[in-house]
Parts: C-alpha cells; sequence; structure tokens
C-alpha cells in the first residue's frame, strides 16, 4: 500500500474512534461474537493457511493458534461488563466531600504489528483485547506467513468495517509509514531489536505502547525433580511449532546427577511426541517447519558455530535448508563464550548446561537480560521458594512449560528487555484502555480551602498534625 492510501486508512478511523467512546458495550460484544463465530466456520480455512505458511500439524494449530483465540473471546464476552463498569473510590479523610471514580474508556485508534511465529493468534489476540476496550484498529500481520496473512485481511474485510477495524499487508515501508502515524496505542509482538525500533517511533507522539518480546528463557532442573517428567514437558514445549515460540525453554541447566537420565528421556518423548508412527522426523506429519530460508539459516549457523567452539551434539543435529527442516537437537559441552549462549535461538536446537551450585544458575540469570519466562523443575520448597525470590522474569511456571500464556487470570508480558506491558483477559483490556480519574467536588466550602493563602499558625498546626497522622 503507498502512504496516502495508509494515511486514508487511519484518518477513516477517527470519526469512529469518537463514536466508540459512548456507543453501548453490547456493540463490543457483538462484534467478538461475529469474531468468534467466522474462527468457528472458517477453521479448514485456518488448517491450510497456517500448513502452507509453517507445515503447522492440524492438531498443533487447534492447540496454540485457534484455541487460544476462542478462550480470550469467551473470557473477555463473559467479564466484560464488570470491566467496564465504572470504578467508585474511596476518599478518604483528607477528601471528605469529594466523590472519587475511575472510568475505563477506550484510547482511540490503535496499531497491532504481529509476527509470524504464532500468525493468526498473535494477530487476532490483541485485537479481542482492542475490540472490548471499544478501539478502532489497524492490523499489520507479518509479511513472513503471507498465506495466513492473505486470511486475516479476508476475514476483517467479511466482519467489518474498515472505518473500525483493517489491515494493511507488506512489509518494512508499510510498517515504517504506519508507525509514522500518531496512533493513541500500539501493541507490538517481535524481537527486541525491532520493539526498540517501535518504541522510538511511538515516543515521537508520546504513543502508549505493548511490547510483547523474546529473549532466552532459561529452565533449571535441580536434583529433586521427576526427571522423565520433565524432559516430556520440556521437549514438549521446546520443538512445538519447532522451537519459534517466544516462551519456549530456550537453554536447560541440568544438576549433575540428572543430566544422563534427561538425556535418555528426552530422546524418547521427541520420538513419542513428535514421531509418534516412527516414520522418521523429516516424513512426520506432526513435525513444524522454520518459517522461510534465511531463519533456517540462521539457526543452523548458531548451531554450527557452537560445534566449531566444541559443543558436542547429544541428540539429532541433521537439517536440510531447502525443506526448512531442523531435526530437535540438544547440545552439551557448550563452552561458556560460545554465541549459541547469548542469542535468542528461536528454532529447534536446545543447548543444555550440568550444573552443581545453584548459586552459579542464579548468578547466571541475573547477569543477563531479564527473560520473558523461567522455569524450574523440582520438588524442593526452598529451591521453588529461593529461585522466585533471587530472579526476575516476566513469569515464571514451577513443573512446566509455556502453560501460563494462556492462563486466563495471569498477566502475561516481558520485563525490560523481553517487553512492556500485559496482554490477556483483563490485563490486556487494560492495556487499549486510559483509566480515568474523574473527582466530583462539592459546591461551596471544602476542606482543601482550609489551606487557601494567607497561611496562619492554625492553619499549620493543622497541616502539621494530618502530615503526621493521615
Amino acid at each position: 500500500m503507498t502512504s496516502s492510501s495508509i494515511q486514508t486508512l487511519f484518518d477513516s478511523q477517527k470519526n469512529k474512534a469518537t463514536a466508540l467512546r459512548s456507543a453501548p458495550i453490547s456493540e463490543r460484544k457483538a462484534q467478538l461474537s461475529k469474531l468468534k463465530r467466522w474462527i468457528l466456520d472458517n477453521k479448514s480455512r485456518i488448517y491450510e493457511a497456517l500448513y502452507q505458511d509453517l507445515h503447522k500439524p492440524q492438531l498443533e494449530a487447534d492447540i496454540s493458534e485457534i484455541f487460544p483465540v476462542m478462550a480470550e473471546i469467551s473470557h473477555t464476552l463473559q467479564h466484560l461488563s464488570e470491566w467496564t463498569r465504572e470504578r467508585r473510590v474511596s476518599s478518604g479523610l483528607t477528601y471528605i466531600g469529594t466523590q472519587g471514580k475511575i472510568k475505563y474508556e477506550p484510547k482511540g485508534r490503535c496499531l497491532i504489528i504481529a509476527p509470524w511465529n504464532y500468525p493468526f493468534q498473535l494477530t487476532v489476540g490483541p485485537l479481542v483485547s482492542c475490540l472490548a476496550a471499544g478501539n478502532t484498529a489497524i492490523l499489520k500481520p507479518s509479511e513472513n506467513t503471507p498465506t495466513t496473512s492473505r486470511l486475516i485481511s479476508e476475514m476483517v474485510r467479511e466482519l467489518f468495517d474498515p472505518s473500525w477495524v483493517t489491515v494493511v499487508e507488506g512489509a518494512i515501508d508499510e510498517t515504517q509509514t504506519l508507525l509514522s502515524l500518531p496512533f493513541d496505542h500500539i501493541f507490538f509482538t517481535g524481537s527486541t531489536p525491532v520493539g526498540k525500533i517501535v518504541m522510538a517511533a511511538a515516543a515521537k507522539h508520546l504513543t502508549s505502547v505493548t511490547l510483547e518480546l523474546g529473549g532466552k528463557s532459561p529452565v533449571i532442573i535441580d536434583e529433586s525433580a521427576n526427571v522423565d517428567d520433565a524432559a516430556k514437558k520440556i521437549i514438549w514445549g521446546r520443538f512445538t511449532n519447532n522451537g519459534q515460540t517466544c516462551i519456549a525453554p530456550d537453554y536447560l541447566f541440568v544438576h549433575h546427577t540428572q543430566l544422563k537420565n534427561f538425556l535418555a528421556s528426552a530422546k524418547k518423548h521427541i520420538r513419542k511426541l513428535f514421531d509418534p508412527s516412527s516414520v522418521g522426523m523429516r516424513q512426520s506429519s506432526g513435525y513444524a517447519r522454520i518459517v522461510n530460508p534465511r531463519h533456517t539459516q540462521r539457526i543452523i549457523d548458531l548451531m554450527e558455530s557452537a560445534l566449531q567452539e566444541g559443543a558436542k551434539i547429544a541428540i539429532g543435529g541433521t537439517y536440510d535448508l531447502e525443506s526448512r527442516f531442523i531435526e530437535p537437537t540438544l547440545l552439551v559441552d557448550i563452552p561458556a563464550d560460545a554465541s549459541i549462549w547469548k542469542e535468542e535461538i528461536f528454532g529447534p536446537v536446545m543447548p543444555i548446561q550440568s550444573y552443581d551450585s545453584l548459586e552459579n544458575v542464579i548468578e547466571h540469570i541475573r547477569a543477563n537480560d531479564k527473560p520473558l519466562s523461567l522455569y524450574l523443575f523440582s520438588k524442593d520448597r526452598r529451591t521453588q521458594e529461593r529461585v522466585t525470590q533471587e530472579t526476575t522474569a516476566g513469569s515464571m511456571v514451577i513443573n512446566d512449560v509455556v502453560l501460563q500464556y494462556a492462563h486466563p487470570n495471569l498477566p502475561f508480558g516481558g520485563v525490560n528487555q523481553s517487553g512492556i506491558g500485559k496482554a490477556h483477559g483483563h490485563y490486556g483490556f487494560l492495556e487499549f484502555t486510559n483509566q480515568k480519574s474523574v473527582l466530583k467536588q462539592r459546591v461551596g466550602f471544602t476542606n482543601a480551602m482550609l489551606f487557601y493563602p494567607p497561611i496562619g499558625n492554625f492553619k499549620k498546626k493543622v497541616l502539621d498534625f494530618m502530615t503526621r497522622y493521615f
């Protein structure tokens, strides 16, 4: 699209955004219900698009793309009336005679920039929160998943007037044009480097942002853990969607007494979960692919670099660039200064480090950027409390992985390098909402007049008393 046509789309949403401020909540619910019905009626189209772009198995598409959006819509419809209700607040002794309340109003025109790894869910999920809050939206799906992007564009045209929701397809030029516009809120999901670009562009207009970024999410398996249980969960969380998940376990610290058994269990569960028919991982219909050759080559280079630096392949290691295939791979004996410890892998390769001292593991985590998620497998309550207390992450899960993302009552988001703001459920609604404070004062004499000038001794004594005891 040209810059002028994008500007026209943006301008066309101004009046609608204003009208939505006073529209009944039932209008928002009606749009969300229409969206839910469309998804149910067009699941086959979603399956096909995701298969074309990512070779994503149908069951995986259901679990990771369709179900989270449907659950988000259902949860929102159930609670939206409650979320939008004005909330009265206590005035306290200092503000006797006043009435205070919080009014939840739409921010206005919003931009949602989505990534390619979960192209349907990470476009439509934020849209649910945006619509629930009463905003308009321009969606920018990823050009790296063109089939799904076209499907989203078709869906939006079928469901919404462009003045309410519309889609801008394209690549860098279109994104840069969108970022130059004075949106009222930007919701971006993607890498940390691009997130910095988005935030810099938003700063020019003082636009609020939600940045759902990534980073290296560590896993700790201590000596008390059920290692087979841990291996099954980690293998599922890591290699689903071919490792292209922002909250996937990125690297493992395994207590040295557990390493041998972990590798044996991991090998077993890779086959059971992703090649259940034993036809070979390359032929398996249950294993997705990397999104494109460029990202495939990046992951291969990262793995080969680690091997050249002294790492060893414990499991897997084969790949084929042309078919975008990389076998589930576990690496061990990796030098501490290897680049694979520093870069987010975002693919089906997982480095493992055995450890003796939990203190050293905690120090490593604290010395690096705060992760989007942190996972601990331990049956020891003191270890659970220590890791929770002594580390920082956007989310933490004990004895499982990834599941926190879809929890309806937990906020999802990162810290610093791994993200700004929260998403999902009530927290996603609040991201797209201005929480406006409204104070109503009585007419005539008020407490505040006690402190109008001139200030004499009596007023000073009253102020001193209030400062000490109120």
